[in-house]
């Protein structure tokens, strides 16, 4: 998964082939349905309501959250733990920046940076990151 693969810019809303990938950044503690409210409104923004989300993304420090599982589980998805040293590779192909995000993981967006990581090589965000107050969500797609 190099870094230089995943993209320059944004993705139009146009159909595009490849296995949705949804990258998330929540705090500890974040409930289920949080998580999923908040998935479903960038698949919503992004025209893709009601698609499959089968691969989530998230910092591998926050694997173990029971919201998180609980929503993987709720929409028989895999859930991938990205390592944060491998987020900063993602860095110049976020479309939004959080500098307090940044100060703590190198990259200005952890949903964005974990969703082209998860998406791997050339895979392509098709909707940077919403936040609420617990939860930020991403969408990229991968190449195959």
């Amino acid at each position: 998964m190099a870094p230089g693969d995943a993209g320059d810019a944004v993705a139009g809303r146009e159909a595009v082939t490849g296995r949705l990938v949804v990258g998330l950044g929540l705090r500890a503690g974040t409930p289920e349905a949080d998580i999923l409210a908040c998935l479903d409104e960038a698949l919503a923004l992004a025209g893709l309501s009601g698609e499959a989300t089968p691969r989530l993304a998230t910092l591998a420090s926050r694997m173990a959250e029971p919201g998180l599982a609980a929503a993987a589980a709720s929409r028989a998805a895999e859930l991938v733990g990205v390592p944060d040293e491998a987020l900063n590779g993602f860095e110049a192909h976020c479309a939004t920046r959080s500098t307090r995000i940044a100060s703590l993981y190198g990259v200005g967006s952890v949903a964005e940076a974990a969703a082209l990581a998860a998406a791997g090589p050339g895979g392509t965000l098709l909707q940077p990151r919403i936040a609420t107050a617990r939860v930020t969500c991403a969408l990229a797609r991968s190449s195959t």
